[in-house]
């Protein structure tokens, strides 16, 4: 049986005087790709932080792989590797130092070989490995991000707009970084506000308004989710 790696229940979260997260429920399987499609201020990005236990849940529950994130949030992220918009790399150091510094900060240290592996798999050209992340693209930016968290080798990936600024050669290389993962069994939970990015990659995409999933859209038989079905809803929830 496929286990449960995500769980949201009735989760409530307020951030200042605002209720963020209003009662969310959903769950992601192991080895699924999950997308949460919404516009600003829907929740997207609280929904991830409260997976990792980084903010305080009014009510619910938020669970990675069994465990609640807000009462062992050590643990809970010792198993998640989670990719920001914009990850914070040191603009001085290259790529290879960049990963090697972020990981012994959680006492990891691949070979020289891994932090090739990593690097080769996202498609980063070889001949930028040495050269500062200043003089990088933000495409660049973003393919050594997600090197450092395939090199985490957690069973859960976290991604905040994880296509933010790339153009459609890097997109479409990140989306076959994230089947190759999900075909062996890593959990990927992605927020986006790019509707055919989603349904590109995604086995399933939920519909955030407001801090409440609207509706799930799951993929048919070859692998397609109704876009057109999506964006109609989208497109109303947002005008109401």
């Amino acid at each position: 049986m496929t286990e449960i790696a995500l769980q949201a229940t009735d989760l409530k979260v307020i951030r200042g005087n605002k209720t963020v997260l209003s009662g969310m429920s959903f769950q992601v399987m192991q080895g699924e790709v999950f997308a949460l499609l919404g516009g600003n201020g829907a929740g997207k990005s609280t929904t991830l932080l409260a997976f990792m236990g980084l903010l305080d849940v009014v009510d619910g529950r938020a669970e990675v792989l069994g465990q609640s994130a807000a009462e062992d949030a050590v643990a809970v992220r010792s198993k998640i590797a989670y990719l920001p918009e914009s990850a914070a790399l040191y603009e001085h150091l290259n790529a290879i130092e960049n990963l090697t510094y972020f990981l012994s900060l959680s006492q990891a240290r691949p070979d020289a070989k891994a932090l090739h592996s990593a690097l080769e798999s996202v498609n980063l050209p070889k001949d930028s490995w040495t050269q500062p992340l200043k003089s990088y693209s933000k495409g660049m930016r973003q393919k050594t991000a997600i090197a450092l968290a395939l090199l985490r080798e957690t069973p859960v990936l976290l991604l905040d707009e994880p296509t933010s600024g790339l153009d459609p050669a890097a997109v479409e290389d990140f989306h076959k970084i994230v089947e190759k993962l999900a075909s062996i069994g890593v959990t990927v939970l992605m927020v986006t506000h790019d509707l055919y990015g989603a349904c590109q990659v995604a086995h399933r995409v939920g519909l955030l308004r407001a801090g409440q999933l609207v509706d799930v859209f799951e993929a048919d038989e070859d692998g397609a989710i109704d876009i057109a079905a999506i964006r109609d809803l989208f497109l109303q929830q947002q005008a109401a």
